[in-house]
């Protein structure tokens, strides 16, 4: 460990008053050295604690994602066909806790459009159920009705530097830079599939729907926005959020937030256990239950926008 994050604390970290923004370049350094191991962990916690409380700049997030896409290695095998069809990135790293988790469903509904899907991700949350653990239980029953599992890479595979960073919430109690990083981050920058990707990013807080529209649009991507259920990147089947869709960083798509009282709900497990949310989703892929209406207009969105990648 050879590089001292010191000069930058002292500008992120004098407080409301006197806290100073990183510029792009200054973004992307730092955030190598701290992807390839050239930081401390004592600094490395006070970082991510300078900047929870001075929050990212679309400027500083898009150093930090281009850094983190210039050291991305997804498996030759994972890699999609880009001459096939658009590929949908899913970024699912919340999980669930109160209810089901519906990412895989999302995957397998998003395939059945004809769309490609690459599921990314690492458990951090201690106690919330995780994709692959919904996966696994899906299994045997995806291939039953003739679906295939939605190709999936841990973050670990992905770049090797990024869990570090990722876990220091177990460490200080608070999340971090990373984990508004993630859901951003597109494993397949750098690929010929690249030009044919949609980022699915989901934010919790809405202040965090400017920042990230505004960091897609310094980076020119494609991504739709959404307020994810619980954190992931899957619409909450009860009620549709807004869906902003962005092409080249561009506003090309929306839905807009479903208003007024729900005439009704879908029939959804009372228990979140990962074999509750793939018998739940079994069932509406077999059509057993309807697919919940918020979750078809967002794999339609998707659709649209994918046509317009052609």
């Amino acid at each position: 460990m050879n590089a001292s994050l010191i000069p930058y604390l002292k500008e992120i970290g004098r407080g409301k008053d006197g806290m100073r923004n990183l510029t792009f370049e200054q973004a992307r350094q730092l955030w190598g050295w701290i992807l390839d191991g050239q930081v401390g962990d004592l600094e490395l916690g006070a970082f991510c604690i300078a900047m929870r409380i001075k929050s990212e700049t679309p400027e500083e997030m898009a150093g930090f994602l281009d850094a983190t896409h210039a050291r991305l290695r997804v498996p030759a095998s994972l890699h999609p066909d880009p001459a096939r069809a658009t590929t949908v990135v899913l970024p699912s790293y919340n999980g669930a806790r109160k209810l089901p988790l519906l990412t895989p469903l999302l995957a397998v509904l998003l395939q059945r459009a004809g769309l490609q899907v690459l599921l990314h991700g690492m458990r951090t949350e201690a106690r919330r159920i995780t994709a692959p653990e919904v996966l696994a239980a899906m299994s045997a029953g995806l291939n039953a009705s003739g679906d295939t599992l939605p190709a999936w890479v841990d973050t670990g595979a992905l770049c090797p530097g990024l869990p570090r960073i990722l876990r220091v919430r177990y460490s200080v109690g608070l999340r971090n830079s990373a984990h508004s990083l993630v859901k951003l981050m597109n494993p397949l920058a750098g690929t010929p599939a690249a030009a044919r990707t949609i980022v699915v990013g989901s934010y919790t807080h809405p202040e965090y729907a400017e920042s990230m529209a505004a960091t897609i649009a310094l980076m020119q991507g494609h991504a739709l926005l959404l307020r994810g259920t619980e954190g992931e990147p899957v619409a909450d089947p009860r009620r549709l959020p807004q869906l902003n869709g962005y092409l080249h960083g561009t506003l090309a798509a929306q839905r807009p937030a479903q208003g007024g009282s729900l005439a009704s709900l879908p029939d959804l497990p009372q228990e979140t256990t990962a074999e509750a949310a793939a018998r739940y989703s079994l069932a509406v892929l077999r059509g057993e239950l309807p697919v919940p209406q918020p979750l078809t207009e967002q794999v339609d969105l998707l659709h649209s926008m994918a046509d317009e990648l052609h």
